[in-house]
């Protein structure tokens, strides 16, 4: 299964977004333009469908219904996330569809309730919120159907998907000392930032983990020549780590953990990680940061390639302003989603829909060339002159 299609509503700044979105996704735009924010429309699907968590917590994260509704919807009090999705069964294929709105109560406890909620399953309604039974006990609409395991039985596929859904946007020095990060509003209970990355190596099992360390101890053996031998162990208090060797002048190569590994290190060892534990949609936020341009320029690649390898429908969508990423001549007009800033909400669009981009990429143009300078700010040359 994968996302088709990704319509929003006065999401964060957005106000109105209707975009095609491939298998794999390149999100483009300029500092603060939203790719993050575009992002987290789909880990906000994720929030509310995983246990422990759902809707009032997925918004409470936010900081409530002010942080994700628009600046610019105005007099539109609704926010909307809507999903068509595609997938196989049985060689015929399914369109899913899911939307959700929500409003705030203008009077009394000013709760967040459910507007609408709405499934589909190739045109057939599933579920269409608010019911008899929301009107009878309001309170209902606090929870979406999707968190609801005695209402999500017919749609259990969609919610599913939903729960699958993995972020990864490695902090390398949470990895290395996450007990400094223990008073930072970031949320320990979310792996996306690395708190409980090693105890998630640690807690797969151990055919399977042993097979991916491998596979990324030799992408490491190119990427970072001196280290080897990539292994999981766990010290004498039972912390898990990560342990290789480092190859120097010595005779005997010493042993180093991931407190010693460099940024570059451990990005890339999250990078591979993520894309081989992902199982339905994967979210990756910059995943340039801290990489050789060489490395950076394999991404696209090395995303197509575990993908296939890992023989499921696997949809990856990432953010980047990487001029190397950008340059692998495989990527698409349709797969690079282009963020540029207005005064009324960013407007988004595909490099396919914008014929100057579409045809500059058609006429063998790298979308380094093409799409970077046509986000760029305004002006950006005088930016020197600054100082």
């Amino acid at each position: 299964m994968r996302i088709i299609k990704l319509q929003l509503k006065n999401w964060k700044n957005f106000t109105d977004v209707d975009v095609k979105l491939s298998k794999r996704t390149f999100i483009v735009g300029a500092n603060a333009s939203g790719k993050s924010n575009l992002l987290d429309s789909l880990r906000f699907l994720h929030d509310i469908s995983k246990l422990g968590g759902g809707l009032s917590k997925a918004l409470s994260d936010r900081g409530g219904m002010k942080k994700i509704r628009s600046l610019s919807a105005r007099n539109q009090p609704q926010v909307e996330i809507k999903v068509d999705l595609e997938d196989t069964v049985n060689n015929k294929n399914v369109i899913w569809s899911y939307h959700i709105s929500l409003i705030q109560e203008s009077r009394g406890a000013h709760r967040i309730l459910i507007d609408k909620e709405v499934v589909k399953c190739n045109g057939k309604i599933i579920l269409d919120r608010p019911d008899s039974n929301d009107k009878k006990d309001p309170l209902r609409l606090t929870q979406t159907g999707l968190e609801q395991i005695n209402v999500n039985s017919e749609f259990r596929e969609l919610y599913t998907f939903f729960q699958e859904i993995s972020y990864n946007h490695l902090i390398p020095q949470i990895i290395r000392q996450p007990e400094l990060f223990f008073n930072t509003n970031i949320k320990m209970g979310d792996d996306s930032y690395g708190f409980h990355f090693m105890e998630k190596i640690i807690k797969t099992p151990a055919n399977q983990r042993a097979a991916r360390l491998k596979k990324i101890e030799k992408a490491l053996r190119i990427a970072v020549p001196q280290l080897s031998n990539l292994t999981e162990t766990r010290d004498e208090n039972g912390v898990p780590h990560l342990e290789a060797l480092y190859e120097h002048w010595r005779p005997n190569a010493g042993k180093q953990q991931e407190s010693q590994f460099s940024d570059g290190t451990i990005r890339l060892i999250g990078l591979l990680w993520s894309i081989l534990d992902g199982k339905s949609l994967i979210l990756l936020e910059e995943p340039e940061l801290s990489l050789h341009p060489g490395i950076i320029r394999k991404i696209p690649q090395i995303i197509t390639n575990l993908t296939k390898k890992k023989g499921k429908d696997i949809q990856i969508i990432l953010s980047t302003h990487s001029p190397d990423l950008l340059s692998d001549g495989s990527i698409t007009a349709s797969e690079i989603v282009l963020l540029d800033m207005k005064k009324a909400g960013t407007k988004v669009s595909t490099a396919a829909d914008i014929e100057e981009v579409k045809t500059l990429l058609e006429s063998g143009m790298g979308a380094d060339e093409v799409v970077l300078p046509y986000i760029s700010p305004n002006n950006i040359e005088q930016l020197e002159l600054v100082f």
